[in-house]
């Protein structure tokens, strides 16, 4: 094992060195899916534990009893993006599971006007097509109890796929780890993304590069690099739910988002970023839920170049009736952040109810 860890350390840090290391690789895979997670901040790296934890946190998943699919659909920027995500998960034994899932986040309909002046130099409508851009990811989970007694850890498997119409296309790699403990109520997570990092491949057409190479006078001269990397991540959590006697619970979560470079976080060094997020749940007899959170703590830079701290207020809702979630979240509330108002809707469902 220690020489395989060892590989991996080595591989990791000749393809870093070797390739374009970019800040905001990948990013739509960290916008975060279940309306139930986002109406937390996001704060659900120890809590997760159901469908959704393929993404937050795989190790999570193994305290599902059978089946679950979940799915979500979110609309950006005034419904130009939208973004989507299906996962199926469910226990192989009483010691591991599995799960497999799916994330779209895509433009279409886009205008191409790189066209639109013939080589007279007039305006031709009709040369203007439309084309689409997405990006893609899919992810495969697998879980295991570990011996020591409240230990467990997960790990996905991803393949990133991402278009810009019939420009550019890419493929990409890469691993996380998941790990969650619990101990007498408690819950602790921890969420390494890209762990051996994300190695992105472009693959770039030239014969429609060289089209728009001279369109602007200085710019677009030569092809862009068809590698780049993206560098890990680290979400550290801790959660509790608190169970009262009138039928009702509140859990309480907070996250520790870490990026291992210098960022607009409130909490930011040459070394390290963290970025915090506190998330609550208030739940009825396991049929209503309302939660609540803030995260994305950012410097913030106005116009006139003072600076203000900005951050993401959330709000949610949930109900769950015979195996069946529906959740919905209202995220930046009070547009207290750089981020744009955004209602999110989700859907559980335990596949036991069907036996």
């Amino acid at each position: 094992m220690k020489k395989i860890l060892s590989l991996v350390f080595v591989l990791a840090c000749t393809l870093v060195s070797a390739q374009a290391v970019r800040k905001y690789s990948n990013e739509f895979l960290n916008i975060g899916v279940d309306a139930a997670a986002l109406g937390m901040a996001n704060a659900v790296t120890a809590s997760s534990n159901d469908v959704n934890a393929v993404y937050w946190n795989p190790a999570g998943i193994l305290n599902l009893q059978d089946g679950q699919v979940g799915a979500m659909h979110a609309s950006y920027f005034a419904n130009i993006a939208q973004y989507d995500y299906l996962a199926y998960a469910k226990p192989i034994d009483d010691r591991s599971a599995w799960g497999i899932s799916a994330i779209r986040f895509g433009v279409d309909d886009i205008m191409n006007t790189t066209q639109l002046i013939d080589e007279q130099g007039n305006i031709d409508y009709n040369r203007i097509s439309l084309f689409s851009t997405a990006d893609y990811a899919f992810m495969f989970s697998y879980a295991r109890h570990l011996q020591i007694e409240g230990l467990s850890i997960g790990a996905n498997a991803k393949v990133v796929r991402r278009v810009i119409g019939k420009f550019a296309n890419s493929w990409g790699f890469g691993f996380d780890l998941g790990i969650q403990f619990e101990r007498n109520g408690w819950k602790f997570g921890a969420m390494a993304r890209d762990i051996t990092t994300t190695y992105n491949i472009w693959a770039i057409d030239e014969d429609e590069f060289e089209k728009i190479a001279d369109a602007v006078e200085g710019q677009n001269q030569e092809l862009p690099e068809s590698t780049e990397i993206t560098l890990p991540k680290l979400q550290l959590g801790v959660s509790k739910k608190h169970e009262f006697h009138n039928e009702m619970t509140l859990l309480g979560a907070i996250n520790l988002n870490c990026r291992f470079e210098q960022t607009n976080d409130i909490i930011s060094t040459s070394a390290v970023s963290i970025d915090p997020a506190v998330g609550f749940e208030l739940g009825y007899i396991d049929l209503a839920f309302i939660r609540a959170g803030v995260g994305n703590f950012q410097n913030l830079v106005e116009i006139d170049g003072s600076e203000r701290l900005g951050f993401q207020p959330n709000v949610g809702v949930g109900f769950k009736y015979k195996g069946i979630q529906v959740d919905y979240a209202l995220t930046d509330l009070g547009d207290q952040s750089a981020a744009l108002y955004s209602n999110i809707f989700s859907l559980k469902v335990d596949l036991g109810i069907f036996r």
